[in-house]
């Protein structure tokens, strides 16, 4: 696992000229656009590429290694008809020091798949009057010719409303099928219709919905609900509340599942599958409705989401002779049994803030939670970002360039407020005031809390802490910890996270063989992009998807059209770079 401090990134700090003209500035880099030399990068430039020209998601540093690379797959892609939009150019400010500027532009392939494309430039002054690339991102937009991955006509609307899109449900072969029907596998569900994709989706539960539904009577979103949406439409319109609950979660899925005719089976489930390498067939044996049933198909996108499967939690000594009740959080549902006895969570992150907030709710006589090590508070008010930002502009950011930005204005917020945080230590809680938030999804998947109004009752010593010993083993009503301290508990709620491998679960279902194949999903490779995720990573036909919900939604458009190139015979080329090419990189 890669940390996010290793990558050679810094944010651009020189000072913009006071008469710079931005739309000025973006038109006169169309033409350098045509013909991108090593020179107009600065020499600690950075190039994040999403599907347009490497096939996959790729960061390259430095300016050597950006030409390089930018070279060779441009001329095999055979780009062209490069176009800035002067209205779209702006500053960026982060604070006082760091400056840039943005600017949109568009492109295309004429190479084979043929493509559309779009980017962003971010220009700094170059010292001679100049301006010079700090970052270049680009971003495969759609296959010619071929549909629109970003647009889905109502169901409802051109007569043929329901739950099933690609024939009946008595089929039993498919362009695609995806394995789990949250927010991963409707998104991919949905952009396979929108590029006339033959697909299913197996979702294990009784209804659409109910991968939230089934969660802790409490859960909710700790972002946003503008994060939430599913893709072609706001799925979850104004009179839904900011801070959507599990129960809101599962009828805007039911209703954006009945509103574009998503294909979906429920109560079905993948058991075992097989891969023919000779004839680039899947044969996948499901259960569905307590029935075995066979399946063919071409592609399987293996939808896991947040990787909520396997429950991960410590043994601690003792357990059989513990009087009380011990659950992890994924058995978890409410504590209004325990209405005036003591409660006790393990763990400090979202989930576990929530189960502390559900016993205070519930009455218990004392709510204790037991922190293991120092945890990263986000207040959510710091954290709001509209959609088309989340997707376009922050999703195609290097993970590097997106950790220090977010940090330095983060920084700033909670500079402003340090009581918030100091009366949270007074209480007994470990902050870290100062984290990283890409560093927690993109390496831990969680381990903070994004406030949502708990810490406020930590200060006020609602909820109390535990954070000066560990646990060591169990007594007949409580803990014990390592200093000697003991903790009186009825209830005992381990919100102590997941196994979020999806590596794993293709084990179970593919076998060894194929599980290294595919290798690891999740945490940062040597370049800062993501394990596994959203792209070919050792199988052809296997693809990983999951993440937070704007993974979902956003990364669910590129696995679509990289299976659509597929499908036509046209696959999306991977960078391979040449001899000359390694030499620079």
């Amino acid at each position: 696992m890669s940390s996010l401090v290793d990558f050679p990134v810094s944010l651009p700090t020189s000072a913009f000229p006071p008469e710079t003209n931005a739309s000025d500035v973006a038109s006169a880099f169309t033409s350098k656009l045509n013909d991108l030399q090593e020179q107009h990068f600065v020499k600690d430039a950075l190039w994040r590429d999403t599907f347009a020209l490497t096939g996959t998601l790729r960061t390259f540093y430095s300016a050597p290694s950006i030409f390089a690379a930018w070279k060779e797959t441009s001329s095999q892609a055979k780009v062209g008809n490069f176009a800035t939009d002067p209205d779209s150019a702006y500053v960026v400010r982060i604070g006082e020091n760091v400056a840039w500027l943005d600017v949109n532009f568009t492109f295309e392939t004429s190479g084979s798949p043929q493509t559309t494309c779009s980017g962003f430039l971010s220009l700094v002054p170059d010292g001679e009057g100049g301006w010079q690339i700090w970052l270049l991102r680009t971003i495969l937009e759609q296959l010619k010719g071929h549909g629109n991955v970003d647009v889905l006509e109502s169901a409802q609307t051109n007569g043929h409303g329901g739950h099933v899109s690609n024939g009946t449900e008595d089929e039993t072969s498919f362009d695609c099928v995806v394995i789990g029907g949250g927010q991963a596998g409707l998104s991919a569900g949905g952009r396979m219709k929108a590029l006339g994709i033959s697909y299913v989706i197996l979702d294990k539960n009784p209804e659409v919905g109910d991968s939230w539904k089934r969660r802790y009577n409490s859960a909710r979103l700790h972002t946003t609900r503008e994060y939430a949406h599913l893709p072609f439409d706001r799925t979850f319109p104004s009179h839904y509340q900011e801070l959507l609950t599990k129960d809101d979660l599962a009828q805007g899925y039911k209703d954006w599942v009945s509103k574009f005719g998503i294909n979906i089976w429920q109560k079905s489930s993948a058991k075992t599958g097989t891969w023919d390498p000779i004839q680039n067939v899947w044969t996948l044996n499901i259960q569905r409705d307590g029935n075995d049933r066979t399946l063919k198909c071409k592609y399987i996108v293996l939808a896991g989401g947040g990787g909520f499967q396997t429950p991960s939690m410590p043994i601690y000594a003792d357990r059989d002779i513990y009087q009380g009740t011990v659950l992890h959080s994924a058995d978890y549902t409410e504590p209004s049994t325990w209405k005036n006895k003591h409660g006790v969570v393990v763990g400090t992150a979202n989930t576990a803030h929530d189960a502390a907030d559900d016993m205070l709710s519930a009455g218990l006589a004392s709510v204790t939670m037991i922190q293991r090590g120092i945890t990263y508070v986000l207040p959510l008010e710091y954290y709001k970002v509209p959609t088309e930002i989340a997707d376009r502009i922050g999703s195609s950011n290097p993970n590097a360039v997106a950790d220090l930005a977010s940090q330095l204005s983060l920084k700033a917020m909670v500079d402003k407020e340090p009581e918030r945080f100091d009366a949270l230590e007074r209480a007994g809680f470990k902050v870290d005031r100062y984290g990283s938030i890409i560093h927690h999804i993109a390496n831990r998947m969680g381990g903070h809390y994004l406030d949502v109004g708990v810490s406020k009752k930590i200060s006020d010593g609602l909820i109390t802490m535990k954070s000066d010993s560990v646990p060591i083993r169990y007594t007949r009503d409580g803990l014990e910890f390592a200093d000697g301290s003991v903790l009186k508990a009825d209830l005992i709620v381990f919100a102590t996270g997941f196994v979020h491998n999806m590596k794993l679960q293709v084990k179970d279902l593919f076998g060894a063989e194929i599980a290294e194949q595919m290798g690891d999903y999740w945490g940062l490779d040597e370049e800062g992009e993501l394990k596994g995720a959203f792209k070919r990573c050792g199988h052809p036909a296997l693809f990983y998807h999951g993440g937070t919900q704007g993974h979902a939604r956003f990364f669910s458009r590129f696995i679509a059209l990289q299976i659509k190139a597929g499908l036509l015979g046209t696959p999306l080329a991977l960078y391979k770079p040449s001899q000359m090419a390694k030499v620079l990189q």
